[in-house]
């Protein structure tokens, strides 16, 4: 098919919106926002011909007064959140208060509950037990604190992933607390909200899952006209891998097997391995043998749960998955070098909080638990290959900050098919980029890098 005629000209649509600083065009179904450091940014990945097709048309945005950005740029991952998804988000710690009051008596407490909840949940996992949620305090905190904290989290992944839903298709979400994945969906896939989905939802506390029913409701409420959702959740209280399950066309698994498997950061090499071999063969269980079927696992990111992942992704490829994101191939993940040397090297993703919910910022403040960034691992696996092609370069997925190199040069690490890469250019180039960034690179014919092993690679 000629690119021409998989994104013509008379597709591309002038200025949408003008919000926060940021504009928009849209090309075909895809989002384009500039922001103001001058780098394109999609709700989605974006392959090279796709880049390219709208390089091409150049003249036809410069005619609506924007410019784009070099070619070297891909695509970044978080895009900035809409404006209907950031109203939203910016709702849900009022729409908690009034689903479930607190008292306030117990008001003034809140900031301290929410730091206990939070050394519980890392370095007192032994002390916590498995009915930490059935503690009022515990779960108010979890509700008031984590609940917002991942969903903000989420609604700031899932729309730069593929997620693909049908009328009637089944979703599963392991470990879904308080139907935090169904809430984060709703919130920022508003294209999804009138699509007939049915939810199954697993978890071990009731009270979490009592709590998630009656969010759920009142966020749908809010949001759906007549407040009668065509999504249907079906709870599901016990351990994973129990009871009978619909095969699902969509599984999420969203800071779990990090809770399940005790203290991940303590597993060694070999456990890790075991570990993930065990929830690889869970997860498939799981999913429908379609080929549209997807996994979705979300985990902190921690060096050990980077590791977890990266080893997860590879026995779930080794049960027929392919990566979708976000791996720019589908050969072996070079981080896997790293896992158990000693050294921290491994896959996750930050971005900035800034536009996460003011009254949730405040909490955090007041419980001595800023966060200023969002870190996270994740791999979003398929039965297809949706890889973006190399063109003229080497796709690599950036999964580093950057750091100074010497000539006043930054560097950052990257993912490619090739292997590690450490990327090397101007800070104007190197530092602007988003976490997770989808850049076209160009190695460095034998050239490694002399501490980490990483292959050298320049801006394309």
């Amino acid at each position: 098919m000629p690119e021409d005629a998989r994104l013509p000209c008379a597709r591309v649509v002038k200025q949408l919106a003008d919000t926060g600083g940021v504009r928009f065009l849209q090309f075909g179904h895809k989002m384009v926002f500039e922001p103001r450091n001058g780098l394109i940014q999609t709700t989605g990945d974006w392959n090279v011909a796709h880049f390219r097709i709208i390089h091409r048309l150049g003249e036809n945005v410069r005619r609506t007064r924007y410019t784009v950005a070099k070619e070297f740029f891909m695509t970044n991952l978080f895009a900035p959140l809409p404006h209907e998804t950031r109203r939203l988000l910016d709702g849900v710690p009022a729409l908690i208060e009034k689903t479930f009051p607190l008292p306030g008596r117990f008001r003034s407490g809140l900031p301290s509950d929410v730091a206990e909840l939070s050394r519980l949940l890392t370095s007192g996992r032994g002390q916590r037990g498995l009915s930490y949620l059935g503690r009022p305090n515990l779960l108010s905190a979890y509700l008031r604190f984590f609940l917002p904290w991942n969903l903000y989290r989420l609604c700031r992944l899932l729309p730069g992933l593929d997620v693909k839903l049908r009328a009637n298709d089944v979703v599963t979400d392991l470990g879904c607390g308080p139907f935090t994945f169904a809430a984060a969906l709703w919130i920022c896939r508003p294209d999804l909200r009138a699509t007939p989905l049915e939810f199954q939802c697993v978890d071990r506390s009731g009270p979490a899952l009592e709590a998630g029913g009656k969010f759920f409701a009142a966020l749908t409420g809010e949001t759906h006209v007549g407040g009668n959702a065509p999504w249907k959740i079906r709870a599901s209280r016990g351990e994973l891998g129990t009871g009978t399950m619909r095969p699902a066309a969509f599984v999420c698994a969203a800071n779990v097997f990090n809770e399940m498997y005790g203290d991940i950061s303590r597993c060694n090499a070999e456990t890790l391995k075991r570990n993930a071999e065990k929830s690889a063969r869970l997860l498939e269980g799981y999913a429908t043998g379609r080929e549209e079927s997807a996994i979705l696992v979300v985990e902190p990111g921690f060096p050990r749960c980077g590791e977890f992942v990266a080893l997860l992704r590879n026995e779930l490829m080794e049960r027929g998955r392919r990566p979708i994101s976000p791996c720019p191939h589908d050969g072996n993940c070079p981080l896997l070098d790293y896992v158990g040397a000693g050294k921290k090297r491994w896959c996750h993703f930050a971005f900035e909080t800034g536009d996460a919910p003011r009254d949730l910022q405040r909490l955090s403040a007041a419980a001595r638990l800023p966060k200023e960034r969002a870190v996270l691992s994740f791999v979003f696996m398929g039965k297809y290959n949706t890889l973006p092609p190399g063109g003229d370069g080497v796709p690599a997925r950036i999964i580093s900050d950057a750091f100074p190199l010497p000539r006043r040069r930054l560097g950052r690490y990257a993912c490619s098919r090739q292997g590690l890469v450490l990327l090397a250019g101007e800070e104007g180039v190197i530092g602007k980029a988003g976490s997770g960034a989808l850049a076209n690179v160009v190695l460095r014919k034998g050239e490694r890098d002399a501490k980490s092993g990483a292959l050298l690679a320049d801006p394309g």
